[in-house]
């Protein structure tokens, strides 16, 4: 489906006022303007203004060596050569490489001038200043993440009670098929949600944390636990006593998946099912022995999962 994303529309918007401003201004190659801010539109705010400062930065120290080299020296192909030689390390070395391309350009102006003078320099600036600051401004808009950083959450715990619903049954039953596929989903949508809760952070010059970043990261650590229990659960095939009891008690976990904290809660609970444990008879057969076995060590990894809740601040559910 044919499809205009917003940056698109920003990129063109800022091209043609560039170029018109330039021309405007009646400066010399102004065409460049527009490709100047092409390149400085960029997916957040922060990364739009550190690829402008690289910009700037490479073009001016272009701007030093053009003069040093070219009319230090001579206009000729094998100088613009000779000059890149010193100039690409300069660039890498002041952390301004992402400006090289910009600045070949320049470069290039400025050999084609026959002569650099004032003029032809403050020309030059203007493109530069033209070109940057209306990427700039055209960056200032960035569309809302919220909504779509909450459905992420909604999707990620919605996979979350289908496996523990999964896990449930898993328990309760002899045999039983799954194919899985929320397994594989969930680890898509984490990480799809941590890529974009980051562009959200650095959309926000003053803010350098986000609650959903660490909300999703949570979940990640959560989920590493489950795709460890998982061959666990599967591997139980006997039906005993316990196994109601977890799987009570993973339906009651399974029904409060939400953003807010309430691990305490269930930690508790846990603790009070493991002295339960302790205290019923002991297994009589090598088989109950090992299926009580695998349900001491899930317990074991459920109170892990519930700590790395617990440690979350939370969030409004």
């Amino acid at each position: 489906m044919f499809k205009i994303g917003y940056r698109t529309v920003k990129t063109a918007l800022g091209t043609t006022i560039a170029v018109m401003l330039a021309q405007f201004l009646q400066l010399d190659n102004y065409v460049s303007a527009g490709i100047i801010t092409i390149l400085c539109i960029k997916i957040t705010k922060k990364k739009s203004l550190q690829s402008s400062w690289e910009r700037f930065l490479a073009c001016s120290i272009a701007i030093l060596f053009s003069f040093v080299f070219f009319e230090g020296i001579m206009y000729h192909p094998i100088i613009i050569g000779a000059m890149l030689l010193v100039f690409i390390p300069t660039t890498v070395i002041v952390k301004a490489s992402e400006g090289i391309v910009t600045s070949t350009v320049i470069i290039f102006h400025l050999y084609n001038s026959g002569g650099i003078t004032w003029g032809v320099v403050a020309n030059e600036f203007l493109l530069i200043l033209i070109g940057i600051g209306i990427a700039l401004i055209m960056n200032l808009y960035m569309p809302s993440m919220e909504h779509k950083l909450k459905n992420y959450q909604k999707e990620i715990e919605a996979n979350f009670a289908a496996i523990f619903q999964e896990i449930e049954e898993y328990l309760l039953e002899d045999d039983r098929d799954w194919d899985g596929q929320e397994i594989i989903k969930t680890a898509e949508l984490i990480n799809e949600a941590k890529t974009m809760a980051f562009r959200d952070v650095e959309n926000h010059f003053l803010r350098h944390e986000n609650t959903y970043y660490h909300y999703f990261k949570m979940r990640e650590k959560q989920f590493e636990i489950i795709e460890r229990i998982i061959p666990l659960v599967t591997s139980i095939h006997t039906l005993v006593d316990q196994s109601r009891m977890v799987a009570a008690f993973i339906h009651n976990l399974k029904m409060n998946i939400h953003p807010g904290n309430t691990a305490h809660k269930f930690l508790v609970e846990l603790l009070d099912m493991k002295q339960t444990f302790q205290e019923m008879e002991l297994p009589k057969t090598r088989e109950e022995f090992e299926v009580r076995a695998a349900l001491l060590l899930f317990i074991k990894e459920m109170e892990e999962y519930l700590i790395i809740k617990s440690q979350f601040k939370g969030m409004d559910a």
